[in-house]
């Protein structure tokens, strides 16, 4: 049933040519997840010539042909405008994730003093004050003193008010939703203090947001592992987990949650239920994975525009992979190792749009006629994620 999922813990699975959800749900089976199965950003149909609704169908098909018969959610990825809305609402979509990322003023976590108060003409300090400054109270995200409180006003307070006109425009549209707020795309991660800023306000403006997606510390890059120190991440995961824990009213969302095998345990202890993870590009990887291994001529087609289109298709990401590092291959029986090669996957993950764009009919031809190759695929590879959160 397509129906908004709530606190449920859940999981989003990204399908850019409509021909994988028969994997997800192999995979997801008797998890205790709640699966969020037609995902797309307007990004991602932009740039893979689909529609909303052409998603939420294919999906559904799928759904219906395998006999789900639990709930699932249909997301609407990284809206950032009003305007985004109308296609996701029309074709019937039930999570509804908000990046308000061009409203957040980076430069204010560290302008100079005179500059940021000067930016904070208009912000009501007394009302911020008598909101936030507690002298004489700890808590495990921080403490609130008056500079750091204007740069997160001034931070946070333009992406803030834009979240709220979409909510009340989607409420306006929309009777019964999940609604995700997310800052991952930002400069700089969100410091526990700045998450319970941004949760605060949100609630003190009656927005009933279901998830909310910080930045964490370190590089969340596109399906590859987390690049950091991770015991850093595990402190300070313990106070965005103090944060959530206190308002007790949303889950944590994790984006570019691809393949990060190594944080899914850290964000299972410090949330167990009150999660959602999202991946997207990890499924695409999968499919070139059976391309590698059953049409090499094609896959060495696909890489070898990659290469040429990385340096302008990686501008929209934040990825570290450099084109002359991807290991030279000869064999064809050598290509599948490439979709574990760090270089390799984020290279051919951030040129999904131009590989499409030139090869797109192909793919998804030789991805019909191995069928049950992509879906054995992808159910072996999201056991490996799903089994690590629960």
């Amino acid at each position: 049933m397509l129906t908004p999922l709530s606190l449920t813990p859940s999981f989003g699975f990204g399908d850019r040519f409509g021909l994988a959800t028969p994997g997800h749900i192999a995979a997801v089976r008797g998890t205790g997840l709640a699966p969020i199965f037609a995902q797309q950003s307007v990004r991602e149909n932009a740039r893979t010539g689909r529609t909303p609704q052409q998603v939420l169908d294919e999906a559904r098909r799928a759904v219906e042909a395998a006999g789900w018969d639990a709930p699932w959610g249909a997301d609407a990825d990284h809206l950032k405008s009003l305007d985004d809305l109308a296609p996701f609402v029309a074709a019937g979509y039930t999570f509804f994730t908000i990046d308000p990322g061009e409203h957040v003023d980076n430069a204010a976590a560290s302008d100079p003093f005179a500059v940021l108060q000067e930016k904070a003409r208009g912000v009501d300090q007394d009302q911020l004050a008598a909101l936030y400054l507690r002298p004489d109270e700890d808590q495990p995200w921080g403490r609130f003193a008056l500079e750091f409180l204007l740069r997160a006003a001034v931070k946070y307070g333009r992406a803030i008010e834009h979240t709220v006109r979409m909510y009340r425009r989607l409420s306006e549209m929309k009777e019964d939703f999940d609604f995700e707020v997310s800052v991952d795309e930002t400069d700089a991660p969100t410091t526990p203090l700045e998450h319970f800023f941004i949760a605060s306000e949100l609630i003190r403006r009656g927005v009933r947001f279901t998830s909310l997606a910080p930045r964490f510390t370190g590089r969340f890059e596109k399906g590859v592992d987390y690049i950091g120190n991770l015991v850093e991440l595990d402190a300070e995961m313990a106070r965005h987990a103090a944060v959530t824990a206190h308002f007790g009213t949303y889950k944590i969302s994790l984006h570019s949650g691809s393949d990060k095998f190594s944080v899914y345990p850290l964000l299972a202890r410090h949330w167990g239920k009150r999660l959602h993870v999202k991946t997207a590009g990890t499924s695409y990887l999968e499919a070139l994975r059976v391309l590698a291994r059953l049409e090499p001529a094609l896959f060495r087609r696909m890489l070898d525009l990659a290469r040429e289109r990385y340096p302008s298709d990686r501008a929209s990401y934040h990825v570290s992979a450099e084109v002359d590092k991807i290991p030279p291959i000869s064999a064809d029986a050598d290509l599948p190792a490439l979709l574990d090669d760090f270089h390799a996957r984020e290279v051919l993950h951030v040129t999904f749009g131009s590989l499409l764009g030139r090869f797109g009919p192909e793919l998804r031809a030789a991805l019909v006629k191995h069928e049950a190759a992509y879906r054995d695929g992808l159910r072996a590879h999201f056991k490996k994620h799903l089994d690590l959160l629960r």
